[in-house]
């Protein structure tokens, strides 16, 4: 297997790779480990979204890597989970990587379910192996592959173990290009409603027209549709809950819940003795009943602390520097220039000094993204908004709200920068007034 980085051919097409999963199943660590420093990061267009790639190269391959938002499912309740949809909808990337916590197999497998049904080529990387193994957890992979009808590779992103057996895996599935067929047996209510609707989508693609056809029963109101076919989707739910007595988006989860959970069940044994891992013994901690607020009020003003003073230390050197090279050298030039003096008062003291006044805010700013990088490749975002959450739903926000809140004491401007992490646009306006 060629290691990432080495020269190989050039005459091999080009392949993209996009990595999907939960928040926190190790997307990251992998998109690092295969990328290195050939990574660029921006946003996702028309949105404030952060996109992630990479490039690498695999056995002479030149591949190009999307990281993709970590999302739970296709709700498109989130910027995050539309943005991930949309993406691998378009068809941009050869195969999807669905990287998969394997010390929390039931609840990853979830997400899984749902790219399978969306028909996209599809290699499952089974990460954290070594905290699997720690907590007594044995999977049978080539099970589990046989039972999702796709490759399943255990591997530790942090220490590259299995790196080389994903990568040959991806080359495969990428060259055949073929879905995995995965006959998931729904509900009988969700089966006779899909019999219903299936056929209006003779014009969609039919490698995903089942998948299409359960996000309309879903009630996935993304994209308009016709009037008839709205009406006729709007029938068949009515239909369901009449015959069966269930709503059918409802069905279509538990149906999709009961297969993870039996799924997972057959394919994991658990160990006897169950040790306590040293995250397990932080958690207990973190999301503590009587330690969980406090440690998350420590953590903020912690936040505070570093933005403030690391952040207002460089804040001097900003401001002599913009000013020198926007006021101070606008009006040295405009006067070697022999320009007139309200065109110098104009461009130095004007738009000269409103640039130097925004210069002060980089330090602040980049001091607070750095730490809440930290805080949210650490997992502890995913918890504090688990610990603050009941006392933030009082007055209309979620837990993670708090972040920004507290930041905004300090400067409205990084706080305001800091709502980025919450989920959707409306709870991103609401925190932000």
């Amino acid at each position: 297997m060629g290691k990432l980085g080495t020269s190989g051919s050039e005459h091999h097409p080009g392949l993209t790779v996009a990595i999907a999963g939960n928040p926190n199943c190790g997307k990251s660590a992998l998109f690092n480990v295969l990328t290195g420093i050939r990574q660029k990061t921006g946003n996702w267009p028309g949105v404030t979204v952060e996109r992630k790639e990479g490039r690498c190269r695999i056995d002479g391959r030149a591949v190009a890597v999307v990281d993709l938002p970590g999302i739970y499912s296709f709700d498109a309740a989130s910027l995050d989970e539309r943005v991930t949809r949309d993406y691998l909808l378009a068809r941009e990337a050869d195969l999807v990587v669905n990287v998969i916590d394997a010390a929390n197999l039931e609840r990853n497998l979830y997400f899984s379910v749902q790219l399978l049904e969306m028909g996209v080529p599809l290699v499952v990387a089974l990460n954290m192996m070594d905290v699997a193994r720690r907590r007594g957890i044995a999977i049978d992979t080539q099970e589990l592959a046989r039972r999702l009808g796709c490759p399943v590779v255990p591997i530790v992103a942090t220490t590259g173990e299995g790196l080389s057996e994903l990568q040959a895996r991806m080359l495969a599935v990428a060259d055949n290009r073929q879905a995995p067929g995965f006959p998931l047996a729904l509900d009988e209510a969700v089966e006779q409603a899909l019999l219903r609707i299936t056929p209006l989508l003779d014009d969609a693609d039919p490698v995903n027209r089942r998948w299409l056809a359960l996000k309309m029963l879903e009630g996935d109101g993304e994209r308009p549709l016709p009037d008839e076919m709205e009406s006729a989707i709007t029938g068949v739910r009515h239909w369901v809950g009449e015959r069966y007595g269930k709503d059918v988006g409802l069905a279509i989860a538990d149906s999709r819940y009961t297969h993870a959970h039996v799924l997972a069940r057959e394919v994991t044994r658990q160990a006897d003795t169950f040790r306590r891992t040293l995250s397990d013994r932080i958690d207990s901690l973190v999301l503590g009943r009587w330690t969980g607020i406090p440690l998350f009020l420590a953590v903020m003003y912690l936040m505070f602390l570093f933005t403030i003073n690391v952040g207002g230390a460089f804040i001097d050197f900003f401001d002599g520097v913009a000013g020198a090279l926007f006021v101070d050298g606008f009006g040295e030039l405009i006067s070697a220039a022999g320009g007139p003096d309200w065109v110098r008062v104009l461009l130095a003291d004007g738009a000269g000094a409103g640039l130097q006044v925004v210069a002060t805010f980089i330090p602040i700013i980049t001091a607070l993204y750095l730490f809440l990088s930290v805080l949210e490749d650490s997992g502890y975002m995913a918890r504090a908004a688990f610990v603050m959450d009941r006392s933030m739903r009082a007055i209309g926000l979620p837990g993670k709200a708090f972040v920004p809140l507290i930041v905004g004491f300090g400067c409205n401007v990084p706080a305001i920068m800091a709502t980025r992490t919450l989920e959707n646009e409306r709870e991103r306006k609401l925190t932000i007034l």
